[in-house]
């Protein structure tokens, strides 16, 4: 005889596999995942989560920074070299600003009157003259004149003396002007008589009578350009710089960059330009013009 318990032990084993129960059962309880309502877990091949697989992107500020730096996404790399781009030139010009402790710092050549020792389209670094002011500097100007810079050996742009940018007249309507310091003069000097002029620079001059400039009307500097014949307090372009006239001094030219500067077509600081075109330039207190000689003073973009 068979023993009926055993039958439905047998009975009961056999029949929860084959029963074909869907999903995967909870412990104990015989129902599935989905049927209790759980979340499903799996991930889908892009490594997104979540029941709609949808990227929320980062979820935290520091997430998004380190995103923005890494991803390769084509407007993102875009943006971030242009920003780059701009950084790095605010870097630049910020050092520059600290430097010179004028801005802006550089300036265009637009003219001829400095050569050889100026090009048009140089682009000149200009630094405020107190800063790093020489020894030889005249009294507190900060300014070497070319007679003190041949005594001491001082020497800038190839000849002695300081290089100056300079507003003539200390008229703000007027272009900056760009031109070596020769030497001082006191109020009502007679400087063509006790021989601080050279009568090469003077033109056709004989006397200080004849000159535009001369007596001096108030101490300053009298200027001229490298390639001019004559001094600026002659050719009628200026009356002696005074120190408060002087924006900085020049202290080293880039080849043809100040190009980029000229072709953009604004020559302004607030808005001035320093620039010079080779010809006759205007006439002085005397009447006397320039255009015999070539005279001509170099202007310099600001930029």
């Amino acid at each position: 005889m068979s023993d009926p318990g055993a039958g439905d032990g047998d009975a009961a084993d056999t029949d929860g596999p084959a029963g074909g129960g869907i999903g995967e059962r909870g412990p104990g309880d015989g129902r599935t995942s989905r049927d209790r309502g759980e979340p499903d877990r799996r991930s889908d091949a892009g490594g997104t989560t979540g029941r709609d697989g949808a990227d929320d992107g980062p979820e935290t500020l520091g997430e998004g920074v380190r995103w923005f730096f890494r991803t390769d996404h084509g407007a993102v790399v875009y943006v971030r070299e242009v920003l780059s781009s701009v950084g790095l030139v605010l870097l630049v010009a910020l050092l520059l600003f600290a430097v010179s402790g004028l801005w802006p710092p550089m300036v265009a050549v637009e003219s001829e009157s400095m050569t050889p020792n100026m090009q048009r389209g140089d682009l000149v670094f200009v630094m405020e003259e107190h800063r790093l002011a020489p020894g030889a500097a005249y009294e507190d100007t900060g300014v070497v004149t070319y007679r003190t810079g041949e005594q001491v050996g001082y020497e800038k742009f190839n000849r002695p003396g300081d290089v100056v940018v300079f507003e003539h007249d200390d008229d703000p309507r007027t272009a900056p002007i760009i031109h070596r310091v020769r030497f001082w003069v006191n109020e009502s000097e007679n400087w063509v008589a006790n021989g601080k002029a050279q009568q090469e620079h003077l033109g056709a001059a004989q006397s200080c009578g004849q000159i535009s400039h001369c007596p001096a009307p108030h101490a300053g500097f009298v200027t001229k350009g490298d390639a001019n014949g004559r001094y600026d307090q002659v050719s009628g372009l200026s009356e002696p710089v005074k120190p408060s006239w002087v924006i900085g001094t020049a202290e080293f030219r880039i080849p043809w960059l100040g190009n980029i500067r000229l072709l953009a077509g604004q020559s302004t600081l607030d808005p001035r330009a320093v620039s010079a075109t080779p010809g006759p330039q205007a006439a002085g207190g005397s009447g006397m013009a320039a255009a015999a000689t070539g005279d001509a003073p170099p202007r310099c973009a600001w930029g």
